[in-house]
């Protein structure tokens, strides 16, 4: 699975996005160490709080399904039908994943035509984590 392909499964990901308030549409692609790949869209909510975040809701459908080993991500977002150039995860989305992805995992963000890679240590640097509470 290359980069821009998984950018492109987040892409038609971002399509299923349920955002009547905030109007910015995200969708996630989470690839698996299995090789299977998990999909997830924004799903707001009118009291807000309740709100789930594509990225999450990626790693929670994975994580329902059995998987727990990861090796990259792949994000997009944009108000209406237009893809931003660039959809960084939340500091929730980050802490989430931290959970399940050690500091070699790679976040793709961008569009298909202009692919930016981060490692997770990169976009999480001192992170809190489960070897924190030992």
């Amino acid at each position: 699975m290359t980069d821009r392909e998984l950018l492109e499964i987040a892409v038609e990901a971002r399509k299923k996005s349920y955002s009547p308030y905030s109007g910015f549409r995200v969708g996630a692609a989470l690839l698996g160490k299995s090789g299977k790949i998990y999909t997830g869209c924004n799903v707001e909510n009118a009291a807000y709080t309740p709100t789930n975040c594509a990225e999450r809701t990626a790693v929670f459908k994975a994580v329902s399904e059995g998987e727990r080993e990861f090796s990259a991500i792949a994000i997009v977002g944009g108000k209406g039908e237009d893809v931003a150039d660039f959809c960084a995860p939340c500091g929730v989305c980050r802490q989430v994943l931290a959970e399940f992805c050690d500091g070699d995992f790679r976040v793709v963000l961008g569009t298909p035509d202009n692919i930016r890679v981060y490692s997770f240590a990169e976009i999480l640097p001192l992170s809190f984590g489960k070897n924190d509470l030992a």
